[in-house]
């Protein structure tokens, strides 16, 4: 099994900025709720994370006391111009031209295709490892953000990159993507341990 976990609220989530590759630290709420998250991830077998420091610190937080290893391609798309910025802020035009066009590249930042490519070749590898997800008992946890996690969904789903607009990902959630005979399954998303308490 592949347990997609989004890092924890972080300064930049509390303060309704659009996040990116800015380092955001955890808040102390965020901290609490990677904490909360041990019980779902107990068993994992391997522990990967984004670069950034507020996935980092969320692997850290989930206590399975496994090396975390860092995987560049789960790093949060590249809002360039817009990184950092209050999302109200961002301009009516630029939203729409995110959820019309999967290729609509912001000024120096990534495109959600391009963000989708790097996912979707992580997560083909992962479960073509044989000792991955996709195999016996295998227990994969990636810590990552929105749209990486929403990316593996599509993938999972058989959809394209668009698809990430039709989703909403709390912070702290969990994400499990199995395999079954045809391929990837998506067996659970969005799952927090409000909403999901096993």
């Amino acid at each position: 099994m592949l347990i997609l976990v989004r890092h924890g609220e972080s300064t930049g989530n509390a303060a309704g900025l659009l996040l990116g590759r800015i380092d955001s630290p955890l808040t102390e709420r965020g901290l609490g709720q990677a904490r909360s998250l041990a019980a779902t991830v107990a068993g994992a077998t391997r522990l990967v994370s984004s670069p950034l420091a507020r996935a980092r610190d969320t692997a850290d937080a989930l206590g399975t006391g496994l090396p975390v290893e860092i995987d560049d391609r789960w790093i949060e798309v590249d809002y360039g111009e817009f990184d950092g910025q209050p999302l109200g802020s961002v301009p009516a035009e630029v939203w729409a031209r995110w959820r019309s066009d999967p290729t609509f590249t912001p000024p120096g930042g990534e495109s959600l295709a391009a963000a989708g490519l790097r996912v979707r070749a992580a997560c083909d590898e992962l479960f073509a490892d044989p000792d991955g997800p996709a195999r016996g008992d295998g227990v994969v946890v990636v810590v990552s953000h929105v749209s990486p996690i929403k990316a593996a969904a599509c993938w999972s789903l058989g959809m394209g990159d668009e698809g990430a607009w039709r989703l909403y990902l709390a912070n702290a959630s969990v994400t499990r993507i199995t395999w079954g005979p045809g391929g990837p399954v998506l067996a659970g998303f969005n799952h927090t341990p409000w909403s999901d308490p096993d």
